[in-house]
């Protein structure tokens, strides 16, 4: 026969038992508060950080860009005049302006002559995404050219110190010129039958 154990009588809640949940709930949710508070000024923190990085990282990448243009410049004109292209001017960093201000739309280097313009967007790296917002581009300026009476042929290019093949294909496709560079000089991707689109 199997001995049973006696057991003690339960003792039901007692005010001493619910004080003390009571106080272990209250310490617990306060420790709780403060975590939240802690993971909250982290993030805080945190994103303050990456603000920051963010707008170091859009500075060195404006810089890179400044860096390429400057590259390219000194020679542009030497190119394109060597493939008929006669540019008497060009200049960095063009901005338009519609006839209420607002800003219209920005081109990195412009070259011009008295019948033609060419407006070139340059990037570190091409992208096709790149290529496709100068095709918008392209419309604002021949809208823009229209309207203040500029009946020049508009040409468009895209420049990269970093350009993928299928990128550059994508961008000649387009009608772009591709301008990339080659040591101390740029050179300009004009395939065999090559004819740029006109805006």
């Amino acid at each position: 026969m199997i001995e049973e154990i006696p057991r003690e009588p339960e003792m039901g809640l007692t005010f001493e038992k619910v004080w003390a949940m009571f106080q272990e709930t209250d310490l617990r949710m306060r420790e709780t508060d403060r975590i939240v508070k802690e993971t909250d000024r982290i993030v805080k923190e945190t994103a303050l950080q990456m603000k920051e990085t963010d707008r170091k990282i859009s500075k060195l990448g404006s810089r890179i860009g400044d860096l390429v243009e400057e590259l390219i410049i000194p020679n542009i004109l030497e190119k394109f005049n060597k493939l008929g292209y006669v540019f008497g001017k060009v200049a960095p960093n063009v901005r338009y302006r519609d006839s209420r201000g607002a800003y219209a739309a920005e081109v990195d280097i412009l070259l011009e002559n008295g019948d033609t313009a060419l407006a070139v967007e340059v990037k570190t790296t091409l992208t096709d995404a790149d290529v496709r917002d100068h095709l918008k581009r392209m419309e604002k300026l021949r809208l823009y050219a229209d309207e203040h009476g500029d009946r020049r042929r508009l040409l468009g290019a895209v420049a990269g110190a970093i350009a993928p093949a299928e990128v550059k294909a994508f961008a000649v496709k387009n009608g772009f010129f591709v301008l990339e560079q080659s040591g101390d000089t740029v050179r300009i991707s004009v395939p065999e039958g090559f004819k740029p689109r006109e805006w």
